[in-house]
């Protein structure tokens, strides 16, 4: 994952409506299923994914009452903390 899409993504949600993700979330889990795609294409689609879920997960943390920065902080010390396990 990385901050920086994260943010573009949350910027991109604040913008418009976290709706959008939700649908391309949807259409790239879809592309990924197509015949014929590459194990590489795969992968970026699995990064978009992933950089796509943790700016909902910071946005939901967000609309609860965190302050955006701390929001962000939290959920890359959960995911370098999960990683490390």
């Amino acid at each position: 994952m990385k901050l920086p899409i994260i943010k573009h993504t949350l910027a991109f949600i604040h913008e418009h409506d976290e709706d959008w993700v939700h649908e391309t979330i949807d259409f790239l889990e879809h592309m990924a299923d197509a015949k014929g795609i590459k194990d590489e294409e795969v992968e970026v689609i699995a990064e978009l994914l992933s950089n796509m879920y943790g700016a909902l997960e910071v946005n939901k943390e967000i609309k609860s009452g965190t302050p955006e920065k701390d929001a962000l902080n939290g959920f890359m010390s959960r995911v370098m903390g999960s990683i490390g396990k």
